[in-house]
């Protein structure tokens, strides 16, 4: 075994990355993970070696270029053209389910995201994938939750394109991650598939062999591998890899479950099912490929430093190594003298077509796709005030942990871009807490309830009117919802710095049903749904989840819920009515008592708890640095958004401030835009002054322009009231938006914004609801009419019984320019 130097744009040492041969002598490296000790940072950069000239280059991709990963799948297609499946992001995140073909021209390189149609095998890490042409196969890995054993199949010539999930009636290997798989092409396995090892359910490695066969009557099956000589059985490992020699496959490397264990180099001959051992390589997390009787090894780590990765490229010559052996010596030179062979680990040009079919197929049939969307869907497209767009987020989003052991479940941080150069300062070393594991699943099996019972977008037509959806949730369930939401509101920033694209919502006041219809119309917070896009889109809600609507503690226990599942990507303000002062009169207490029979005033009470959560929500968000998003306004007190900063949580409102900061937190929640254009001055606003403490304002466009200027922003998008087609502008400088329909039956529309990577803002629009017998509202006045058990729990004062029977906030009044096209 020698070292190889290469010259050129050398990769940076790294593991869980993938090597394949896309021309002879021409080798193309995507992606995988650098650092050393725990501090790993996933990438996506693709390099191109030239193994004849020992150069490497890296090379600028265009197109649709796939997000950074390790422990995915890459292997050649046609002439320099590779494609990639699954893998991990880091932070306990899987990269999406998409199929990316990369081609390189010249010395540029272009992605196309493949259109597939139809089920996928979902998102999954460790996995393997073969090309059994024309079939694309992908067997096992671990999908985030737990190792599994499927197999799907993707044909690259039959278009539309789609996965089919392959049922074999045969005996099936185990279910594993870290596996090999590798194709045979001579011999009695031609056009089979042998998988090798990997690493069970137990966490205990395997030396068992598969073959996956296609028979030419269209069906699949397994084959578990005979070994001939029991005494002379392969050694259990797993992140290792396996290449195919003629009939002979090459185990390299790897590890077992004794730590610091030597592993051979062992040679299985699928013609004799005799096994072979040889001195070891110690090289996990790597990447090999073969040239003429060569064995290439590159990056991983090694059983001296198992925390540093390395750059090093070995090359075993196996001439050398198999010369003792004659009945490998003899194979070796077989398989040198069939050309037929070495083209099959060397893409050629296929005949009669040209370089880039494969590719520019795809290309062509996404073009397609493009069209008709375009054709079908009209968008009202909004630019941001002035346009000055940050192409680059604010944040980055860094890997606490990712390591060689890691099974990428670890917790992300976001981090400034202009601070991220000391962040490794503080990154702790390490390795994944082994309560981690039994804590994402105590996590998912408490999210489980209020996923199937809340999350409904496909189903919620079926719900029948006025039924308690809440029937199947305990209330044991909620309190530690609400402790799991608490704990991560906690470490928020009371003023959140967001990213594009990011959809909107506005005011929601217990209208659960008008959530599902827009998660039914423009795609849900979902990752397993057909119309799931959290893996692409962030969600800011501007608050005033509950009050008014007969269905609050729905909308907030599923916002909960998603909250918990999605934390860096589901973002809660809080609103006017995430109040105790406020909700206990408009309608939350009535409701969690209708629903849970509890005493309001009880404070282990439903009602308690989730009012305790609220005084830990953020207060406003800017989105890159233009956009300023609240649930009010910015009242006339605030000066800078770093003086929102300085407000400490938990947090609860003050209806008589009497310090700056209690006055902003008022303000920032209760106040409003003047409704006139042309109205420059601030204006009491007594409609919204409930408490007659003349703190609340409408601001003017001068109060309007001077917040914009001194804070550098563009915008300024707000919920808190209704308007008659869902979303209104002012001066476009400010957005209100609002997602309930028919707020107390008076007919308005419910919108949602959508603000695209570029900086586009487009309305989304769902028309007044058409529910027939639901009572969508509740009435206020009910309680004091009923039993005295009932006042007893919910104790209404004369004051608050006033406040109640307040009329509805009326729709913002529509004034000449409101509703121009945004620019």
């Amino acid at each position: 075994m020698e070292t190889v130097t290469f010259g050129g744009d050398n990769p940076q040492p790294r593991f869980g990355h993938t090597i394949c041969m896309i021309a002879p002598n021409k080798i193309a490296l995507f992606g995988g993970a650098v650092g050393d000790t725990g501090r790993y940072t996933i990438t996506g950069d693709v390099y191109i070696g030239d193994v004849t000239q020992r150069k490497w280059k890296r090379i600028e991709a265009s197109g649709s270029v796939p997000t950074n990963r390790a422990a995915h799948q890459a292997l050649a297609i046609e002439l320099n053209q590779m494609i990639i499946f699954g893998g991990a992001v880091g932070g306990g995140g899987l990269a999406d389910d998409n199929l990316f073909v990369f081609e390189l021209r010249d010395d540029t390189g272009t992605w196309v995201t493949v259109p597939v149609i139809g089920t996928t095998p979902g998102r999954r890490y460790g996995h393997t994938m073969v090309l059994i042409k024309p079939y694309l196969i992908v067997f096992g890995g671990n999908t985030g939750q737990e190792p599994v054993n499927d197999v799907w199949s993707f044909n690259l010539e039959k278009s539309p394109y789609s996965w089919s999930k392959l049922e074999c009636p045969s005996e099936l290997p185990s279910v594993r991650v870290y596996h090999s798989a590798a194709l045979c092409n001579t011999g009695s396995a031609n056009g089979m598939m042998v998988t090798f090892g990997g690493r069970t359910s137990d966490q205990s490695a395997l030396n068992d062999a598969w073959g996956l066969r296609r028979h030419r009557d269209g069906r699949w099956d397994w084959v578990r591998a005979p070994y001939k000589n029991q005494n002379e059985i392969p050694v259990q490992r797993y992140q290792h890899s396996t290449l195919f020699l003629g009939t002979l496959m090459l185990v390299i490397g790897g590890r077992s479950n004794q730590v610091g264990d030597t592993l051979p180099f062992e040679i299985y001959d699928t013609e004799t099912s005799d096994w072979y051992k040889f001195q070891s390589i110690q090289r996990f997390r790597h990447s090999s490929w073969l040239v003429d009787q060569f064995l290439y090894l590159h990056g991983g780590f090694d059983s001296d430093q198992p925390n540093i990765p390395t750059e090093c490229i070995l090359r075993l010559d196996l001439n050398k190594r198999f010369a003792q052996t004659p009945q490998l010596f003899r194979q070796l030179n077989t398989v040198r003298n069939d050309n037929t062979f070495m083209e099959s680990f060397n893409p050629r040009v296929p005949p009669n077509s040209s370089n880039n079919n494969t590719q520019d197929q795809f290309r062509r049939t996404n073009q397609q796709t493009q069209q008709r969307n375009q054709q079908t869907q009209q968008q009202i497209r909004v630019s941001s005030a002035n346009n000055k767009n940050i192409r680059l987020a604010n944040q980055a989003l860094v890997a606490m942990v990712y390591g060689p052991e890691e099974d990428i479940t670890n917790q992300v941080k976001k981090v400034p871009i202009d601070k991220l150069q000391d962040e490794h300062r503080k990154l702790g070393a390490g390795f994944q807490d082994p309560n981690s594991q039994n804590k994402s699943q105590f996590v998912e099996q408490m999210l489980a309830p209020f996923i199937q019972n809340l999350l409904l977008p496909k189903d919620y037509q079926s719900i029948p009117p006025n039924s308690n959806l809440m029937t199947g949730i305990r209330k044991d369930s909620i309190i530690k919802l609400c402790d799991e939401v608490q704990r991560i509101l906690e470490k928020e920033p009371i003023v959140l710095r967001l990213r594009r694209p990011i959809k909107i919502y506005g005011n929601l006041n217990g209208q659960y049903l008008d959530l599902m219809r827009f998660f039914d119309h423009f795609k849900a917070p979902y990752d397993n749904l057909y119309n799931g896009d959290i893996d692409s889109q962030d969600y800011l809600f501007l608050g005033d989840y509950v009050d008014r609507g007969t269905r609050s503690l729905e909308i907030i226990l599923l916002l909960f819920t998603l909250k918990v599942k999605y934390g860096d990507q589901i973002h809660l303000l809080r609103g006017h009515h995430e109040d105790p002062k406020i909700n206990k009169i408009f309608g939350f207490a009535d409701e969690c008592y209708l629903k849970y029979a509890e005493d309001i005033n009880d404070p282990n009470s439903i009602y308690q708890r989730i009012n305790r959560v609220f005084q830990y929500m953020p207060l406003a968000a800017v989105i890159e640095d233009k956009i300023f998003c609240v649930h009010g306004g910015i009242g006339q007190t605030i000066r800078t958004i770093d003086e929102i900063e300085l407000i400490q949580k938990p947090l609860q409102i003050i209806h008589d401030p009497v310090t700056y900061q209690q006055k902003i937190a008022l303000e920032l929640l209760w106040s409003d835009p003047c409704l006139n254009e042309d109205e420059q001055e601030n204006q009491q606003n007594v409609e919204r002054d409930l408490f007659q403490n003349k703190s609340i304002i409408r601001f003017g466009n001068n109060r309007i322009n001077k917040f914009l200027q001194e804070n550098n922003l563009n915008m300024i998008i707000r919920s808190h009231e209704p308007t008659n087609e869902g979303f209104e502008k002012l001066n476009n400088s400010v957005i209100t938006i609002f997602s309930c329909s028919d707020y107390g039956n008076c007919g308005n529309k419910g919108a949602i914004l959508s603000i695209t990577k570029r900086g586009d803002i487009i309305p989304k629009v769902i028309p007044t609801a058409n529910i027939i017998n639901e009572a969508r509202w509740l009435n206020l006045e009910e309680p004091a009419q009923r039993t005295q058990g009932f006042v007893k729990y919910v104790d209404i004062n004369n004051d608050e019984l006033q406040q109640r029977r307040r009329p509805f906030t009326p729709s913002r009044s529509k004034k000449i320019g409101s509703q121009k096209q945004f620019k």
